[in-house]
């Protein structure tokens, strides 16, 4: 796309693919548990942060389009509903998967 359109207000706290399939792995293998904390990213980002370092980390240019989203769902993620602070047990920042793709080039 010549754009990228992103939801106004967003903020998300990326955790690593290996650390979540370690801790499934962790918990498959262990006894039942039921219903288990969650885990979350060390760090929680601004959308547009985490969209413009990408950009620049795999050399693309667009521009980023704040849209609007309406609704209870994106009022939710606006007030933090998706995020864990008190669970971040993630140990790989943003930054270090952003190296790890310019080391992979």
């Amino acid at each position: 796309m010549p754009i990228v359109p992103m939801p106004a207000g967003f903020r998300f706290q990326p955790v690593d693919a290996d650390e979540v399939a370690d801790r499934l792995v962790e918990l498959a293998l262990g006894s039942p548990a039921g219903q288990v904390p969650d885990v979350a990213g060390p760090k929680i980002y601004e959308a547009d942060y985490l969209m413009a370092s990408y950009l620049e980390a795999t050399g693309k240019h667009r521009p980023i389009v704040h849209m609007p989203m309406p609704g209870k769902a994106a009022a939710a993620i606006r007030a933090g509903a998706n995020l864990a602070p008190d669970r971040a047990v993630g140990k790989r920042t943003w930054e270090e998967f952003l190296a790890s793709l310019r080391r992979s080039e």
